[in-house]
């Protein structure tokens, strides 16, 4: 077959000799051309797309994705490990069926050759250079003749050695074990059996396809063979449907009413539910993550338009939004200036005769849920601030830190605190304690019990109800900011220092009871939210310091012992410098001037940024390196200088016309230094210290700092000292890497 010719082409005139393992033939130029070209396609004939699908009940929606993509990267490892040359993988989803696409997977496994070492060459062999019985059972074990033994020098003297040739398998029997193994393994939240079987999975198994090309891969998984039938739409396509190949998977579940294409299921649910909008003069509300779980919601999408009563527009929109949007999984919609409309698109999994029938079944169920977000919200307002805010002392807030009553009046102190380091003289204080007062009350409202997710927002609308400033209603909805990384951060000041006292408050009040995170474990998320105060300081230019906000919030746990203050305020430190530091690497700065700067000083937040920023701009000046050198000399000699104390330096002491040069040139470039440091201005205060640089060198070429006179040398390594303090206001060169 011409798979198996092995090509070693010579032309003759026009014609082609080659040799076949059978002999020399003679072939035509036109016919060599033909056969070239079909051999050289012979690693593409060999590869196949496989395909995987898991055709079960119902799978909860946030289950889908997470697990489809454990199921690719578990597919893809097995076949790697079981020397399977494959392509990339592609997931397909519903509802009811979880499939992997592999692309050119080859037919067999790739061949192995490995060299196994036996016993040494004198147990071997004997004395006449024959093999021994030992040299025998060793060939006999790995599958070869003794004649085919070889010696191999090792280190531990010369062994034995043979070279096993293992030839690959049929890449469709190894594939029979490796999924059922891929799919038993695949994770989820929680796990179902069904029936006698002794397997699990997210919901009961109805089929399992399983194609390598056209060909069937089989093995049973519980009491399910593979094979290439699964099922069609539930409503629209009942039955089974036969699967021909991969190739044609995608087409084939369309023709049963099934989009089994994640994106473009995705797409189609955005296509409907803007076309059901327009049809009552709207537009849907964007909701990116609600239309993400919709579409693991159905096989095949159809959005129908319906309405509710204009009185409930009474309520305020964030409730029926949500309402809407978390019970019925429905989108609202909006008019040209944004507001909403008495309506909402529901979208469907079947397309019915008459979708108005299916329109008014969903207007009854959302009355009904409407009618009680309505009767909550009126509920609430029945009750004041002051009611809601004495019922947090029956609402706990850590079992070892108290109720949140107690917290609320901890984050006056501590927002009051931070006002003042903010702006003194204005109304801010008193809008932040004010929030801090209010900001937890609405979590006994009836609607936030209801809506958990509307924390915060039921906060700032009662507050607005109760006509508080707006600068207070405003901080208690942004007090929670940001929600997760990288989220919206506060825009108001007053919510930028309500949402630190917060986030500072739980990790300093978690960290004073042990609850501090280790390793990947981090259950209260203090993580996040260190990482969300930096981002906020950030944000608002917040320069008051780290130290003195976790020292004034520790305190507020009422601790006595003063040693234990220290020790927690010492670990807190410790966590949000990690925090920076692994910000500041996060954002692309060198890890080498992360440390130069942060171990300066991390108090200052936006100090550090700055800090960093011109560092690492000096950093990329082409004659960066020697300065570095010259600075970490400096810096060096003087921490190798045992029991030395820097005082003022003294010119009469003076031998090298040297040290005028550089004390005179210091004392010049202090006063540049100071002022810009004074503006903040960093980059500048670098670039004057980096000025001194010819007249360190000098120095150093000049005079020998460790000069046996102990008032000469001390005096010059005070004034090495007083140079070392210029640039240790910004980073500790030391730390540089050259």
């Amino acid at each position: 077959m011409i798979e198996d010719w092995q090509y070693r082409p010579v032309r003759l005139n026009q014609h082609f000799c080659f040799y076949l393992a059978g002999g020399r033939y003679n072939i035509s130029g036109n016919a060599w051309k033909t056969r070239k070209v079909d051999a050289l396609k012979k690693t593409e004939v060999d590869m196949e797309t496989l395909l995987l699908e898991i055709g079960t009940e119902e799978i909860p929606a946030g289950y889908i994705e997470p697990a489809l993509n454990v199921m690719s990267s578990m597919l893809l490892q097995k076949m790697t490990d079981a020397r399977i040359d494959h392509g990339s993988a592609r997931i397909f989803a519903t509802p009811r069926r979880l499939a992997v696409e592999v692309k050119k997977v080859a037919a067999k496994q790739k061949s192995l050759t490995s060299e196994v070492v036996g016993p040494p060459e004198k147990v071997g062999f004997d004395k006449d250079g024959q093999p021994t019985v030992a040299a025998k059972k060793f060939a006999e074990k790995v599958g070869v003749s003794v004649n085919d033994l070889t010696i191999k020098d090792t280190n531990k003297g010369r062994y034995l050695c043979a070279k096993v040739a293992e030839r690959g398998l049929p890449t469709g029997t190894l594939l029979k074990n490796i999924l059922s193994e891929v799919i038993l393994a695949t994770p989820f939240p929680k796990t179902m059996k069904w029936a006698e079987l002794d397997i699990q999975f997210a919901r009961p198994i109805h089929s399992v396809v399983a194609l390598l090309g056209e060909k069937v891969i089989p093995f049973t998984l519980g009491d399910i063979k593979s094979g290439r039938y699964t099922y069609g739409h539930y409503f629209m396509h009942s039955g089974k449907v036969k699967i021909s190949s991969p190739k044609g998977y995608i087409k084939t579940m369309r023709s049963a009413k099934v989009i089994v294409d994640l994106q473009g299921r995705k797409k189609s649910v955005e296509k409907e539910i803007d076309k059901a909008a327009k049809k009552v003069g709207g537009k849907v509300l964007p909701d990116d993550e609600l239309v993400e779980i919709v579409k693991n919601l159905v096989e095949y999408p159809v959005a129908t338009v319906g309405k509710f009563d204009k009185e409930f527009l009474e309520v305020p929109s964030e409730i029926l939004i949500t309402a809407m949007r978390e019970h019925q999984k429905y989108f609202a919609v909006i008019d040209k200036k944004g507001n909403l409309m008495p309506c909402f698109v529901a979208v469907n999994n079947t397309r019915t005769k008459d979708m108005n029938l299916v329109a008014t079944g969903h207007e009854w169920v959302l009355r009904a849920r409407l009618a009680d977000a309505q009767f909550f919200y009126k509920s609430d307002l029945e009750y004041s601030s002051e009611d809601r805010v004495e019922k947090l002392k029956g609402v706990l807030f850590q079992a070892k830190l108290g109720s949140m009553h107690e917290k609320i009046k901890r984050l006056q102190k501590i927002g009051g605190f931070l006002a003042d380091k903010v702006e003194k003289g204005s109304d801010l204080k008193k809008h932040v304690t004010r929030a801090a007062w209010l900001c937890k009350a609405d979590l006994v409202s009836h609607v936030v019990v209801e809506f958990p997710k509307l924390q915060g927002i039921m906060g700032r609308v009662y507050a607005s109800v109760t006509k508080e400033p707006a600068a207070v209603a405003t901080a208690i909805e942004e007090h929670y900011r940001p929600i997760y990384s990288g989220g919206e951060l506060p825009e108001t000041t007053a919510g930028a220092i309500l949402a630190i006292a917060d986030k500072i408050d739980n990790i300093c009040g978690f960290f004073s009871v042990g609850l501090i995170p280790t390793g990947g474990s981090d259950p209260y998320a203090l993580r996040r939210q260190g990482i969300g105060i930096i981002h906020i300081m950030l944000d608002k230019g917040f320069s008051f310091s780290l130290k003195s906000m976790i020292e004034k919030s520790i305190k507020l746990f009422d601790i006595k012992d003063a040693k234990k203050i220290r020790e927690i305020a010492d670990k807190v430190n410790t966590f949000l410098y990690n925090r920076v530091t692994h910000q500041l690497a996060e954002e692309g700065f060198s890890k080498d001037v992360i440390a130069a700067v942060a171990s300066v000083s991390a108090d200052n937040v936006p100090d550090v940024w700055n800090r960093v920023q011109a560092l690492q701009d000096l950093k990329t000046a082409p004659d960066f390196e020697p300065l570095a050198v010259a600075f970490k000399r400096v810096v060096n000699i003087i921490k190798k200088a045992k029991a030395f104390k820097a005082k003022s330096v003294q010119e009469s002491l003076f031998q090298h016309d040297s040290e005028s040069a550089l004390y005179s040139d210091y004392k010049k470039t202090k006063n540049k230094v100071s002022d810009s440091l004074d503006k903040g201005d960093f980059k500048q205060a670098l670039h004057e210290i980096a000025s001194l640089r010819d007249s360190v060198d000098v120095f150093f070429d000049s005079v020998l700092v460790m000069a046996k006179e102990k008032k000469i040398r001390s005096n010059r390594l005070s004034l090495l000292k007083h140079i070392a303090d210029l640039f240790e206001a910004i980073a500790d060169f030391s730390k540089i890497s050259t």
